[in-house]
This record gives structure tokens, C-alpha cells and sequence, in this order.
């Protein structure tokens, strides 16, 4: 069976550094920092007092108010990126075959809000089961895509992948094969996630996960930095329209980049911590290689999942050295966490993102916040530190790794007819 081939043709995205693709993209290559105070609740008795939020966002002017009440913010992030997106593919799905367009979206927790508000509501009550009728359809992971579908009338395939900070690769790589085995013509892919709450905070902190510099939020994220102390939440969604070729062609689509295959695997080791041999995510990188029919010499640029961790860095070069061995001094290596926060299920789409604007218009972001030399890491290795770098960036890779052992990894390379 010959595949077909697949474009992406719109991005949309909301970020902690820019409420459009443009304004993140100038927030990556100028390396700006989204990490703030946390304003969105008191955070006197949190270990961690601040993160990387969505800023300027109001959901009553974007949605309506009776809308946005009924909607939990992961899915109000959602349908604010995919709007952005669907602009910009310059879809009128009045002259599509919507039955053959579908939507699979990534969120690693979904709900969290809602469901936090709706337990704390009931603990503080009178014992009476007063529950919000929209409790649960707020809440459930899945209803980011069904919210895409309704809206825009799209009755194709429509799931949410979940595989935590792998989430939205994982709906990346979904889309693709659909489309490279003709099942579709067109998704609507990407993902979202909105846990900067007290339970998000809160939770991430007791395991000891979340940089607690509250002297100095803004360089709280140095991903390969001898100093990094935990990564820093982040919230937000990421939309990609991927599209098959000819279909794109056929309405005359402008078209960023190609993709070009998909990785997954598993690390089979522990619950949170990543193989210290970093053998999953040696694996998934190949495996999307592959997949891609591509070798590392093809590749100028990874998007790492860099999350600033003392345990998880190191895992993820080994895993870069072992899968492109002598290629990795030729590459940019940069983690734009550095900048955005962790996005959790949202991170792969944002990062999906960086990757595919670096591609087209040959940039690297870079990885900031880097102050001293950590001596596990081979100097010889390019981390685009501080500032980005100018060159041909012929296909890029892009990595999300999630607890649980879960691995993905996408790749994207020019468009050539």
C-alpha cells in the first residue's frame, strides 16, 4: 500500500508567552520568559508560587459568558486555538466534506478546574449531593474534540488521546495515520491543558516535580542548567491542521511544512521517573526515524522535552546520543519549556509548533536561562543556549515524554512537491 502524504496547513495557538502563533512565535526567538506569580489563586501556603499562565485571555468576551460557564478552561483554550487555526488554513467547511474531516485532540488531566471546584463545593456543603448539571461533560477529557466537531459540523473520527505529557504527540501521530491511509482528508489535532489550580499545583508540588525558585520566577526554567531545580507549569492549547497532499492542493492551501512520521514506545521502568538509560526515548526517536524513512542526517533541529528536571535532562541527551550518535554535535538541540513552562498534554501540539515554524523560516528557537555549565553534558553539543541561531533547518524533530513511561515523537521536514 503506497501512503499518502500529509501537510499541515494551519496552526493556532495559546500560549503563556503569546495569545496567537505569531505573537508565540516572536516570544520563542526572542526568548522571552512566561513564568510569573501565580495570579489565578492564593498561593500563600504553596511550596511553588508561580508558573507560566495564559495571560490576557478572557473567555466571557471570546465564548459569551452563558458559553463559558459551561465550559471547563482546557476546552475554552481549545476552542480558541482551533479558531485561530482554522483562519489561518482559510477553511470554509460549508465547501468541504466535513463527513471525511475529524478532530483528535491530546490533554494528559483534562477538567481539573472543574472537577476541583465542583468536590470543593460539595466538602463545604451540607452533605446534599448539589452538583453541577454540567459537571461531568466540563470535566471529561474527551470533550475538547466533541466541543471542535460541534462547532464546526465535523463528523470524522473524534477522540482525545491520553498519555500525559506525551498526550497531544500521541494525537499528532493519530491524525497522520489516519490521513496517510486515506481515512480522512483533513484533522483538526493539537491539544490542551489548564492545571495551574490549587489541585495542579498542589499535587505536582508533593511530588516534588515543581522548581520551587519563588526568588526568581522568571529564570525558574533552565532546562540543562547545572542549577534547574524542577520544571515550571505552563498552560494553553496548540492546534495543527493536518491535511492530506492533494486535498490541500486541490483548494489551494498554503502549506508550512510536511509530516513526516511518528514514533511511540514505552519506557516499562517506573512510574514517574524516566529510564536512566534513557532507553524509551532512544527508542521512540528511532522509531519515528523510521517511520519517517528519514535518518539522523536529515534532521537539523530537536525540539527536546527538555523540562528543566535534574533526573530527566541527562536521560533525554543519553537517549539524543544514542539515536543520532555523531550527528548530535552537527544538530540544534533547544528546549523551548524554557520559555512556555511545561504545557503537560498541550506541550507536544506548542512544541509541534516551534518545530514546524523553525522549519519554515530557518530558526532555531533557543533554550534560555542557561547560567552555568552542568559537567554531565558534552560541551561539543549545540543546546542553543540564550539566543536563537540562524540556519537551514531541513526537518525537525519533536519529543513529549509523560509519566507513566510514555513516549512520542514526531518529525516534520520543507515542503517539496
Amino acid at each position: 500500500m503506497e501512503f499518502k502524504r500529509v501537510v499541515v496547513t494551519g496552526l493556532g495557538a495559546l500560549t503563556p508567552i503569546g495569545n496567537s502563533v505569531p505573537e508565540y512565535w516572536d516570544g520563542l526567538i526572542n526568548g522571552v520568559s512566561g513564568a510569573a506569580f501565580i495570579k489565578s489563586f492564593d498561593t500563600t501556603n504553596f511550596k511553588t508560587k508561580f508558573a507560566c499562565e495564559v495571560k490576557n485571555f478572557d473567555a466571557d468576551a471570546f465564548l459569551g459568558r452563558k458559553d463559558a460557564r459551561k465550559l471547563d478552561p482546557f476546552v475554552q483554550y481549545a476552542l480558541y486555538a482551533t479558531e485561530e487555526a482554522v483562519k489561518d488554513a482559510g477553511l470554509d467547511f460549508d465547501k468541504l466534506d466535513t463527513n471525511r474531516i475529524g478532530v483528535i485532540w491530546g490533554s494528559g488531566i483534562g477538567g481539573l478546574k472543574t472537577f476541583l471546584d465542583e468536590v470543593v463545593n460539595f466538602a463545604k456543603g451540607d452533605g446534599n449531593p448539589r452538583f453541577n448539571p454540567f459537571f461531568i461533560p466540563k470535566m471529561i477529557a474527551d470533550i475538547a474534540p466533541g466541543h471542535i466537531s460541534i462547532k464546526y459540523g465535523l463528523r470524522g473520527p473524534n477522540f482525545t488521546t491520553v498519555s500525559a505529557c506525551a498526550s497531544s504527540n500521541n494525537s499528532l501521530i493519530d491524525a497522520f495515520t489516519y490521513l496517510r491511509l486515506g481515512k480522512a482528508n483533513m484533522f483538526i489535532t493539537g491539544g490542551s491543558e489548564a492545571i495551574i489550580n490549587e489541585a495542579g499545583i498542589g499535587g505536582f508540588n508533593a511530588m516534588h516535580a515543581l522548581s520551587t525558585r519563588n526568588d526568581d520566577p522568571a529564570t525558574a526554567s533552565r532546562p540543562f542548567d547545572l542549577d534547574r531545580d524542577g520544571f515550571v507549569a505552563g498552560e494553553g492549547a496548540g492546534t495543527i491542521i493536518l491535511e492530506e497532499l492533494e486535498h490541500a492542493k486541490a483548494r489551494g492551501a498554503k502549506i508550512y511544512a510536511e509530516m513526516m512520521g511518528g514514533g511511540m514506545s514505552a519506557d516499562a521502568y517506573h512510574m514517574t521517573a524516566p529510564h536512566p538509560e534513557g532507553l524509551g526515548a532512544a527508542l521512540v526517536m528511532k522509531a519515528a526515524l523510521e517511520d519517517a524513512n528519514m535518518t539522523p542526517a536529515d534532521i537539523d533541529y530537536v525540539n527536546v522535552h527538555g523540562t528543566s528536571t535534574p533526573i530527566g535532562d541527562p536521560q533525554e541527551v543519553k537517549a539524543i546520543t544514542e539515536a543520532y550518535g555523531e550527528e548530535i554535535y552537527r544538530i540544534n538541540i533547544s528546549s523551548t519549556k524554557s520559555m512556555t513552562g511545561h504545557l503537560l498534554g498541550a506541550a507536544g501540539a506548542v512544541e509541534a509548533i516551534a518545530a514546524i515554524l523553525a522549519v519554515k523560516h530557518d530558526i532555531i528557537p533557543p533554550t534560555i536561562n542557561h547560567f552555568t555549565d552542568d559537567p554531565a553534558f558534552d560541551p561539543k553539543i549545540n543546546f542553543t543556549f540564550n539566543k536563537a541561531q540562524q540556519r537551514v533547518v531541513r526537518a525537525a524533530q519533536s519529543n513529549g515524554f509523560g509519566f507513566g513511561g510514555h513516549n512520542a515523537s514526531v518529525i516534520f521536514k520543507k515542503y517539496e512537491e
